[in-house]
């Protein structure tokens, strides 16, 4: 397993870049613009992370600018941890074997997603290229909220 990043939505990108880079001194390493979504991430990394991070092997602060929202309500504005797994399949089994649900299955071989017991959610990413679908994963439906 290998941490990824964490995901904090943010209700003005502008103000929030210049928090994190020009105050805190974070660094940007990556952005996405998607404009059928409406939202934009921004990948943050430490000073001392960034080369590290140009591989994808330095943990990140992920900005996720969603275009339409400018509030967030009930601790909507954290949004998920992200681990990157060897096996997707195996890992979420794993889990619910010990009686965690899995909220977002894997349908598409490569992103679930699950809950601590504070709700938080964590999302899981398969490493390499997506595997493929497979039962009972490719139709299970969500469970809750991620």
């Amino acid at each position: 397993m290998e941490y990824l990043h964490t995901m904090v939505r943010v209700s003005d990108l502008d103000k929030s870049l210049d928090f994190f880079c020009n105050k805190f001194g974070l660094v940007e390493v990556r952005r996405t613009e998607n404009e059928k979504g409406r939202y934009t991430l921004v990948f943050l990394a430490a000073p001392g992370d960034v080369d590290k991070a140009k591989d994808s092997k330095a943990p990140l602060l992920e900005l996720t600018y969603n275009w339409d929202e400018k509030e967030y309500a009930g601790g909507r504005n954290f949004g998920h941890l992200a681990y990157r797994v060897d096996d997707i399949y195996q890992t979420c089994q794993k889990l619910m074997d010990a009686g965690v649900t899995i909220n977002r299955p894997p349908r598409d071989g490569y992103m679930a997603f699950v809950k601590t017991p504070d709700n938080i959610s964590i999302e899981l990413l398969q490493r390499g290229e997506p595997k493929a679908p497979q039962e009972p994963w490719a139709s299970m439906p969500n469970t809750g909220t991620w």
